[in-house]
């Protein structure tokens, strides 16, 4: 089995900066893509960031130029670093991973989830 907790969140003023991070452990050969999603009230979950095993990165419009994803591979933990937040931007953040397990399954792990809060 592959476990992701998160880290971070929490309150932060509108125009301030937040970071997130999510370290993945377990059964793991190895990890292809790693992301960010959110959910906000009443709202479905959408992606906010993803960052590829090499490297490459793709964000939601939304959060092009204010947040950046990134990762570590050596210690299979994906970060994502918000400036600049708005009201709007508050929701649960998720942390996603697509996995090759040991056994030579592939999983789509999610983490428990981490609150961020944009608000004066």
């Amino acid at each position: 089995q592959v476990q992701l907790v998160e880290s971070g969140g929490g309150l932060v003023q509108p125009g301030g900066s937040l970071s997130v991070s999510c370290a993945a452990s377990g059964s793991i050969f190895s990890i292809n893509a790693m992301g960010w999603y959110r959910q906000a009230l009443g709202k479905q979950r959408e992606l906010v960031a993803v960052i590829s095993s090499s490297g490459t990165t793709n964000y939601a419009d939304s959060v092009k130029g204010r947040f950046t994803i990134s990762r570590d591979n050596a210690k299979n933990t994906v970060y994502l670093q918000m400036n600049s937040l708005k009201p709007g931007d508050t929701a649960v953040y998720y942390c996603n991973a697509d996995v090759l397990e040991l056994d030579g399954n592939i999983s789509d792990a999610w983490g428990q989830g981490t609150l961020v809060t944009v608000s004066s």
